[in-house]
């Protein structure tokens, strides 16, 4: 019997993030995709079927933050981890108040970013 395997869709403009990223959580039994702009995620198709996503905070033309204001428009609400290399402490309280729940500082443990996703998914 094949169980379905949830998708975290990552969106990164860094090709390291999204060359790296998608092993890790395949590594930890999910479907992974990658995508290098917040627009080419919104264009995929890949909107209903993404469980959870891993955004980066600045990225050029949508950031994190505005790719989180327009799926909230559109009534998708999908769990987000966001990730950034800034180290600007006030980002971390403001995209949990928009919603997200977690913001990690690049780099990142494996175990900082699977409890994350523990946490998005509902898996305890």
């Amino acid at each position: 019997m094949t169980s379905k395997r949830a998708l975290v869709s990552v969106i990164d403009d860094d090709e390291s993030v999204r060359e790296s990223l998608p092993d890790l959580l395949r590594e930890f039994g999910y479907e992974a995709a990658a995508f290098c702009s917040a627009e080419e995620f919104l264009t995929s198709g890949d909107i209903g079927r993404t469980r959870c996503l891993i955004l980066d905070v600045a990225m050029p033309s949508m950031s994190g933050p505005d790719l989180l204001r327009e799926l909230k428009h559109r009534r998708q609400n999908i769990p987000v981890v966001f990730i950034t290399a800034q180290r600007d402490e006030t980002i971390r309280p403001r995209v949990i108040e928009q919603g997200a729940v977690d913001c990690l500082f690049k780099p990142f443990s494996d175990t900082a970013l699977h409890q994350a996703l523990k946490i998005a998914l509902g898996e305890r």
